[in-house]
């Protein structure tokens, strides 16, 4: 996947992430790059750096995800790239009250969902689209002290990987970015988030300049933290040891409990 002359589309790109993959993206000379969030402000001067399109969506919404892929369309054309990067995360329990349980699953994993549904009819008729989703490296292991994140980033993993067997071979191809701590407002408003990345945070800039390799090599799992593959083995060969270490970790980085 080359993003030269490629018509990309990425959401949640006001900033981190998003804002990093638009830069980057930028330097490769794509036809169009829309970018859309809530903050419409953010989002226009992100746009302004890269000769970009901004567009406000919220993505949790079918109908804001039609709007988006719609006006991408008629300006631009058919959508090559499609970045699924939106989310929002936060800390929480099995006690946390229902509706912030029910935005972070339409937000994480069904916006994946809506773009899915309006992107694969034309992209299985053109024999060629990609989608590259932005899960988290909970997604394959989990976040200690947040419930709602890990489950719903564990929804968005299988959602992506759902799509890449289902559709892979009539030209559709998928990628799950799966970082694990990265220097976003997220990590930013977070204590919790912030005491478990402390000494392996990366910048935004690193983990898109890995987004650009991952896409190149039309790999599965985009990993900028490479040590996530041998944490997924270790769990894979030996799940109630990985629970245990685990434990173990919660213990040392939240001795309160």
């Amino acid at each position: 996947m080359e993003l030269e002359g490629k018509v990309i589309v990425i959401t949640g790109a006001g900033s981190g992430i998003g804002a990093a993959m638009a830069r980057r993206f930028s330097q490769d000379k794509p036809a169009a790059l829309v970018l859309a969030d809530l903050d419409l402000d953010g989002v226009t001067r992100v746009a302004g750096e890269v000769d970009g399109t901004a567009m406000h969506a919220d993505v949790a919404l079918l109908a804001d995800n039609r709007s988006l892929i719609e006006a991408t369309e008629d300006r631009f054309g058919p959508i090559d790239l499609f970045c699924a990067n939106a989310g929002i995360g936060a800390i929480g329990d099995e006690q946390a009250p229902e509706p912030e349980w029910d935005r972070m699953w339409r937000v994480n994993v069904m916006s994946h969902v809506h773009a899915a549904k309006l992107l694969m009819p034309g992209w299985l008729a053109r024999g060629f689209g990609y989608f590259l989703a932005t899960v988290s490296a909970a997604g394959l292991l989990t976040n200690l002290k947040a419930a709602q994140y890990s489950v719903t980033k564990h929804g968005a993993l299988a959602f992506a990987e759902w799509l890449a067997v289902t559709y892979g071979d009539q030209g559709v191809r998928v990628s799950a970015l799966c970082p694990q701590f990265v220097n976003t407002p997220l990590i930013a408003g977070s204590r919790s988030f912030q005491a478990l990345g402390h000494g392996n945070t990366l910048e935004p800039s690193e983990v898109a300049d890995t987004v650009v390799a991952g896409l190149a090599a039309e790999r599965f799992l985009i990993l900028p933290h490479p040590e996530v593959e041998q944490y997924f083995l270790n769990k894979a060969t030996d799940y109630d040891r990985w629970i245990g270490g685990m434990r173990k970790l919660q213990r040392t980085v939240f001795p309160e409990g």
